[in-house]
């Protein structure tokens, strides 16, 4: 069952300026997730 997430209109410009062609918001979010959960296990010394 799909979430929703309401963000303020300025944040939703911002992301919108991201998106590829025929991306949608889901799928830049968990680009985004993945860049900070990568980012975060190699800050912490763990390697996936």
């Amino acid at each position: 069952m799909p979430t929703t997430i309401e963000l303020p209109d300025d944040l939703a410009e911002r992301l919108a300026v991201h998106l590829e062609e025929d991306e949608t918001y889901a799928e830049l979010v968990e680009e985004l997730l993945n860049i900070y959960e990568g980012t975060r296990f190699v800050q912490e010394g763990y390697s996936e």
